[in-house]
């Protein structure tokens, strides 16, 4: 009991260190690593995706991706590079080091720039909101914990800490995904509106990616991701606030346009 009680507040000391405030929620984060750190990560690993992954020639993709880019980096400040990567993948991100990635096949996917802008505001969502961070500390702390626990009368039984790491992944690694992927998807609705693209194409493009998938996505409790109706009604419950922030970009003559 005396090693049991010595892991728990090992672990709890280890949770109240990291505390830290998300910049753009205000949602309580456990923040572990230097953002220096996280950022270096980001660089190294797309400069070796960059390396791995063909960039595309396509000029019209390329003009298309970096206009958006463009207008939503615009509403948050700094100097982003923007990469399109020959790829058929339905897939955008953005990495620590202020790094996106668009492919080609999502490109081919949307519609319109609002489309892809929604996409896109939710991956720089991601980095204003140090989730990559906030990751790489949850799963740190998990082994921390795990490490110290196996030290203990009660790690010494193998199927204990079977359960202990099942419990951690859903329970713990998972639902916090779900968060910060929620986030992201109301962050970057807000970022596309105060850009001057039509936040309601949002919703639009969740539609889409919901027919592409054909219904193959795991139950939401078993993803790292909500359920694409999930998120469509968080965003369908946002658009209120969403669609005054375009209506104001709009009017300050912020109305990107870029064509496809």
């Amino acid at each position: 009991m005396k090693n049991l009680a010595y892991a728990l507040l090992a672990a709890t000391t280890l949770v109240l260190t990291a505390c830290a405030t998300n910049p753009m929620t205000g949602r309580s984060q456990l923040i572990a690593m230097p953002d220096a750190q996280v950022d270096q990560m980001g660089l190294q690993a797309f400069s070796a995706l960059k390396k791995q992954k063909p960039v595309t020639q396509n000029g019209q993709y390329n003009q298309f991706a970096h206009c958006i880019a463009k207008a939503l980096t615009q509403q948050t400040g700094g100097q982003w590079e923007v990469v399109v990567f020959q790829d058929d993948s339905l897939n955008a991100f953005a990495l620590p080091g202020n790094k996106i990635g668009v492919y080609t096949g999502l490109i081919k996917l949307v519609d319109n720039q609002d489309q892809l802008a929604a996409v896109i505001g939710h991956e720089i969502g991601h980095v204003l909101s140090r989730h990559s961070n906030e990751r790489a500390s949850q799963q740190m702390l998990t082994q921390q914990t795990m490490g110290i626990l196996q030290q203990t009368t009660l790690g010494q039984n193998p199927m204990t800490i079977g359960l202990l790491g099942l419990g951690a992944q859903y329970g713990v690694l998972m639902p916090f995904s779900r968060t910060q992927e929620s986030e992201a998807d109301i962050i970057g609705e807000e970022l596309m509106a105060k850009a001057g693209f039509n936040p309601q194409q949002s919703i639009k493009l969740w539609e889409k990616m919901a027919q592409a998938s054909q219904g193959q996505q795991p139950a939401e409790f078993m993803s790292t991701h909500p359920a694409h109706a999930t998120r469509i009604q968080q965003l369908e419950q946002h658009l209120p606030k969403a669609m005054s922030l375009f209506q104001q970009a709009q009017a300050a003559g912020r109305q990107p346009q870029c064509n496809k």
